[in-house]
């Protein structure tokens, strides 16, 4: 963002993760679901749709997102905030391109679509490195990494398809 926005007083860029949007552990719980923590349906697909179509719609006021914290594990409501100078919001997320309810959706928001590719090897590695540094033991990282993030993989990877560009995640 620093690039884009350089020196402006105003921003003209954003950065807008789909993170925001992970379902609260206490609703997890409830749904039987913290277990696959990152799985699509994990996440609230139909309000991030509804907020992407008010960041396009809703010009003449800042629009307030929320993000995501890793320390507490939980997403934090008002922390993005997307002002009347912004014209470029960088969206990033898992499911952005996946051909169903309401993620079909998206791509007709978007001015375009980019899939960073990264071979098994490597995302296993880095996953297990992430796992790791927010308190998960070697051995749990592994087995989150595999089990879940691997099934959440297998969403993924079909969407490259439908990216505008494909781009390498490892350069």
């Amino acid at each position: 963002m620093a690039r884009l926005n350089g020196d402006a007083v105003e921003p003209r860029a954003a950065h807008l993760p789909m993170d925001g949007f992970h379902l609260a552990n206490a609703s997890l719980d409830r749904l039987g679901l913290r277990d696959r923590k990152g799985a699509i349906e994990t996440f609230d697909g139909w309000g991030f749709v509804a907020l992407l179509e008010r960041v396009l719609g809703e010009r003449d006021h800042t629009v307030y997102a929320p993000g995501f914290e890793r320390e507490v594990d939980e997403g934090i409501a008002g922390q993005v905030a997307i002002g009347t100078s912004v014209d470029i919001v960088i969206t990033e997320g898992n499911y952005l391109l996946v051909d169903r309810e309401p993620w079909n959706r998206i791509p007709a928001l978007l001015g375009e679509s980019w899939f960073c590719a990264t071979g098994a090897d490597e995302r296993l590695g880095r996953l297990v490195d992430r796992h790791t540094r927010h308190g998960r033991s070697p051995a749990e990282a592994d087995a989150w990494a595999r089990s879940v993030d691997g099934a959440n993989a297998l969403v993924i990877e079909p969407t490259i398809r439908r990216a505008d560009l494909v781009v390498s995640g490892t350069v």
